[in-house]
């Protein structure tokens, strides 16, 4: 896998459709509402399907085989994730009106990667030829799982948090309901019942997977070109707090995602991969968020459009470092590293 495969076949790919969906934001073929209805079909349909026959197709010895990724993913992400709340909160406690709402909303902008939107649309044509897709669908999954089913979940806690502190006469929502919520998404609750459908051993009919197929191939595309008309109906201002927030989640979050891989000793491609899905830009759920609640919404957007700009760059940078870590077998790591 060069780097000049990954600028080929997945990143101009996802700039050329990016920019169709901006484009045609600013000329008012869609805008925003349109796009959120884009990412609904997304959220609710397409990815859920792509994930469940993906993992489905699997076996329990690949389940078993993608532990250390999960034990990585939930401790990275999470750390990463609180790392930006207590950094926001401490830098900007002076600059908000509420700074624990604000830090909640950075922490679900610049401490989780938009997974479900980018997820298939960068690793399939990097890692697809190599590995299979299933391998791919399995990193998606899990990661996502984390992100969805445990990130906004404790985010919306903080930030609830935060909001009945600023008022008093406002009852914060239990912590509990951001999870079941959570949960109860197509998003989260079809990798889970994939796996528990691995798990106890049912074969997956190859009959079946052509219902899933027709779906989930609208998956990344429509992904990425909603995302472009997100963009385009959103006033981007960039100050420090934006570049703050780039910098924590494309430098920061690869990083320490890199060093657990290396300490676990995880597989060659699964840490290629796992790298990469934690230098995708911030997640567009934490945008939706800052707009439904009022918070944090022109600097959150300002932060992810600079991300997705600077991740045309860092995805093959941080392929490359990756690389370079393996080979040099940096804390102690060793393994096949095919040539």
């Amino acid at each position: 896998m060069d780097i000049g495969h990954v600028i080929i076949y997945a990143i101009i790919p996802i700039l050329v459709v990016m920019l169709a969906g901006y484009i045609s934001g600013k000329r008012g073929a869609f805008n925003g509402e349109d796009s959120k209805k884009f990412n609904k079909v997304v959220l609710v349909y397409a990815l859920p399907a792509a994930l469940f026959v993906s993992i489905a197709k699997s076996n329990r010895h690949m389940l078993v085989e993608d532990i250390k990724l999960s034990i990585v993913s939930v401790v990275g992400i999470m750390a990463c994730f609180m790392a930006v709340y207590f950094i926001f909160l401490w830098c900007f406690r002076k600059n908000q009106p509420n700074p624990q709402s604000c830090a909640a909303v950075s922490a679900l902008i610049s401490g989780s990667p938009t997974i479900g939107f980018l997820g298939f649309a960068v690793l399939e044509p990097i890692f697809d030829a190599t590995i299979g897709l299933t391998k791919v669908a399995l990193v998606v999954a899990i990661i996502g799982i984390v992100v969805n089913a445990i990130g906004i979940p404790v985010g919306l806690s903080l930030l609830n948090s935060g909001i009945a502190k600023a008022d008093p006469s406002h009852k914060g929502q239990a912590w509990w309901k951001p999870v079941v919520h959570a949960l109860a998404q197509p998003v989260a609750w079809a990798p889970i019942l994939a796996t528990i459908w691995v798990i106890i051993g049912i074969p997956w009919p190859d009959w079946a997977s052509p219902s899933f197929d027709l779906i989930k191939g609208a998956n990344a595309s429509m992904a990425v070109f909603s995302a472009g008309i997100t963009l385009s109906s959103l006033k981007i201002t960039i100050n420090w707090q934006a570049i703050l927030g780039s910098i924590l989640k494309m430098i920061m979050m690869p990083a320490v995602i890199l060093i657990l891989c290396l300490l676990f000793k995880m597989d060659y491609y699964n840490i290629l991969m796992t790298v990469v899905a934690c230098a995708l830009p911030p997640a567009f759920s934490g945008i939706i968020i800052a707009d439904e609640y009022d918070v944090y919404t022109a600097i959150g957007t300002s932060s992810l459009t600079l991300s997705v700009i600077l991740f045309m760059g860092f995805c093959p940078l941080w392929i490359i470092i990756s690389k370079a870590c393996m080979e040099a077998h940096l804390f102690g790591w060793h393994g096949l590293i095919p040539t």
